[in-house]
Parts: structure tokens; C-alpha cells; sequence
């Protein structure tokens, strides 16, 4: 049984648990493309896989969603942008919706996922902010700020009802996190194997931070001396967590404790295919990745794509 990128696999009473139940995935066929082109001048950063070979990619540049067959690697604008960001992206498959971060443009989105309709849109901040990424769990979504020691939360209800814009937690930050102004500080984020906490990364300082969701504290992860520069997106399996290492042209595969305090790095991979990849996504026996391209010149005509590796 395959798990669903992003959704955790505990039980725990504070609620970090699997917002949808592990679904089966069958291994990609061998002709299943490696190579999956988007519009030109797209600039991708967040992707996410459901239950089904379907990749929903968001754009920083103008904030579309495109959505991609990942059996033919054909694809199709699903929702327009608001002409800001759409960055982190996670696939709610038990409600039928996509939560998108906003960047720079301090919100959230709600998005169905077969029509593309804006379901909710949440603003958490209207300066000095850049939502990065988002994790989600059986009973809220959290989102990270890059540029604020804060995370936002989404209360979710019994059954998944989205909370009305009152609702919204915003959850200082404090312990070891120190920000940066002007930095790319807090990015990806997942839950602990043992459900009882979050861990995001900093990547202008390459440490990955447990953060207990009650209280905001931040304790810095032990990396046994290792550091995870330019990390972005996250992706955890079981106790194994994959860490997209942007500019570093790398994913990083580490070993964690279960309840996330401490981490090991196993190995990791590069491939000829990488052009500055930010996030990663997992069907069957593959890895999903955006080429983000963060040091080549956006313009309206630079190509850009999504490429597929084998897990390891």
C-alpha cells in the first residue's frame, strides 16, 4: 500500500493524522513518460499526486494550476491564478480539493480538484510574507511562512468542513528557530512518524526544525553533523523523509527517529534530468519532481517541465 505525498500515518489525540486513508497505487508502467513538459513560462514550484496517476503543479509565476496525466504525460490548465503564486500544493483525495500556498501573496487557496472552482481563500497576511508550503492532516492544514516565525492552521471539522476566515490559527514561532530577514527561512513541512509534532526546514540555514503544534516551540532536529542546504520540498514515508535540495540539484534521503527529534542521512541523489527541482511527489515506483529553474532568467517563452525518477 502505497501513501498518499504528504498525509501521515499515526493516530494520535492532538490530531496529526492522515487527512485520507492510504490508498493502492500501482507501479507506473515502464511507458510511462519521465519527461512531463509545461506551458512555457510556467515557472512550477509545488506538485502533488492523489490516489490516481493525475499531478497537479502550481505556478509561481501567475499562480495557475496545471494538471497532468502522468500515463501519457499530457496536460491542461485546471485553474486559473490570481496572478500571484501558487506554490505548495496537497491533494485532500477524500473531499475531492487541492490546498495551494500563496506565496507572496499571503494566503491560502481551496481549489476542487475536478472543476478547478475556487472553494475557500484564506488571507493570512498582506506584508512581508511568502506561504510556502502545506501539510495536512485529519483535523487541520498548516502552512509555513518563509519570511515569519509563524505557522498558519486551518481547523478542519468533524467531516473536513473548511473553516470560515475567523477560524484561522496563526501559531508563533519560537525555541532554536531564528529568522532571517529577507531569507528563505521555514519551506517544506510533514509530520513526525509518531504523529506528534511537525518538522519543517530552513533553507537558508540547511537545519530541519520539530515544531510542537500546541505550543509553537521549535527544537532544531540533530542531523548528526550533517546540514540540508537549500532544502524545499519534503516528503515522508513512514520514518524516511526526502528532502529536495533545490539548488544543491539533489534529493536527500534521511532516517528518522519516530517522534522526529533526531534524523540520519542514508544517501543522496542527483540526476541528469534535475534543473533546480524544489518539490517532489511519489506514484508507484517513482519520484515526481518540478524543475523549478530558479537560476535561469524567467520569460514568457523559457520552457519548463516535471521529471520522474526511480524511488530509492
Amino acid at each position: 500500500m502505497r501513501r498518499v505525498l504528504g498525509l501521515v500515518t499515526s493516530l494520535l489525540a492532538i490530531g496529526l493524522v492522515p487527512a485520507v486513508p492510504a490508498s493502492a497505487a500501482p507501479a507506473p508502467n515502464q511507458i510511462f513518460p519521465t519527461d512531463l513538459p509545461l506551458p512555457a513560462g510556467f515557472q512550477p514550484e509545488g506538485i502533488a499526486i492523489g490516489a490516481w496517476p493525475t499531478a497537479y503543479l502550481g505556478s509561481r509565476a501567475d499562480g495557475r494550476i496545471f494538471q497532468i496525466d502522468l500515463r501519457t504525460g499530457m496536460g491542461h490548465v485546471l485553474s486559473d491564478g490570481p496572478g500571484t503564486p501558487s506554490l505548495g500544493i496537497k491533494v485532500d483525495t477524500a473531499h475531492g480539493r487541492l490546498f495551494v500556498a500563496g506565496g507572496t501573496g499571503g494566503n491560502a487557496r481551496v481549489i476542487d480538484m475536478r472543476t478547478g472552482a475556487v472553494l475557500a481563500s484564506y488571507q493570512f497576511r498582506t506584508q512581508d510574507t511568502f506561504v510556502n508550503d502545506v501539510v495536512l492532516t485529519s483535523q487541520a492544514v498548516w502552512f509555513t511562512d518563509s519570511a515569519q516565525a509563524v505557522l498558519y492552521k486551518l481547523p478542519l471539522g468533524l467531516h473536513g468542513e473548511l473553516p470560515a476566515p475567523n477560524q484561522v490559527v496563526h501559531l508563533p514561532l519560537s525555541g532554536d528557530l531564528q529568522v532571517v530577514p529577507g531569507a528563505t527561512n521555514l519551506n517544506g513541512i510533514v509530520t513526525t512518524p509518531d504523529g506528534s509534532a511537525l518538522l519543517a526546514g530552513q533553507s537558508n540555514t540547511g537545519k530541519l526544525f520539530r515544531i510542537d503544534p500546541a505550543t509553537g516551540v521549535a527544537t532544531e532536529v540533530d542531523l548528526a553533523g550533517e546540514s540540508l542546504p537549500n532544502n524545499d520540498g519534503q516528503l515522508r514515508e513512514g520514518t524516511l523523509l526526502y528532502v529536495v535540495q533545490n539548488r544543491s540539484n539533489q534529493v536527500a534521503k534521511l532516517q528518522l527517529t519516530r517522534d522526529g527529534s533526531k534524523a540520519r542521512v542514508l544517501e543522496r541523489r542527483t540526476d541528469s534530468g534535475f534543473d533546480v527541482p524544489a518539490t517532489v511527489a511519489e506514484f508507484g515506483t517513482r519520484f515526481y519532481l518540478t524543475n523549478a529553474r530558479f537560476t535561469t532568467p524567467p520569460t514568457p517563452t523559457t520552457p519548463y517541465n516535471a521529471v520522474a525518477i526511480d524511488r530509492f
